[in-house]
């Protein structure tokens, strides 16, 4: 286990705090915490470790969804659970140099299996009508996040 230094640290609430405006740019699809909060904690996965990274976007999760007004109560728990297992998985694939597979990866993990506990917790309704807005808005994130990328690698080599 490596400790985390103050730079990693720093960058962690950087990126924690561009997700939480990210929050604030909502995506109109039906739940009011669908928004960009996880675009920063995909570009993260440049400079953190997937746990960090992973910790950036469940926390912009919680932040998005303070700001949305908690409209899921507790279960933005859950979601946040997600959102850190998804960017993990999106950081590993990333250091594991699978640039094309880790996009339709995240998407999926995202935008689908992240909404599979709810048709039980709730109600298969409630995943029929969320998949296609959690979808759209995986979709939108990562594509945010691939238009940065290459424009962070860019600046990560100069400040390195």
């Amino acid at each position: 286990m490596t400790k985390l230094s103050t730079q990693k640290i720093t960058l962690a609430a950087l990126f924690i705090s561009l997700a939480a405006v990210g929050g604030m740019i909502k995506i109109p699809l039906g739940v009011a915490s669908i928004a960009l909060d996880s675009l920063p904690a995909l570009v993260s996965v440049l400079f953190l470790s997937a746990p960090l990274a992973g910790t950036v976007a469940a926390l912009g999760h919680l932040i998005s969804a303070l700001i949305g007004g908690m409209p899921l109560g507790p279960f933005h728990l859950i979601i946040a659970l997600e959102m850190w297992a998804a960017v993990w998985i999106f950081a590993k694939l990333y250091a594991a140099g699978k640039n094309v597979l880790k996009w339709p990866v995240f998407v999926i993990c995202n935008g689908v299996l992240a909404a599979i506990p709810f048709y039980f917790l709730l109600s298969p309704a409630f995943f029929y009508a969320s998949v296609p807005g959690l979808l759209v808005a995986a979709s939108i994130n990562a594509a945010g996040a691939a238009i940065v990328i290459p424009f962070m690698n860019k600046v990560g080599e100069k400040v390195w």
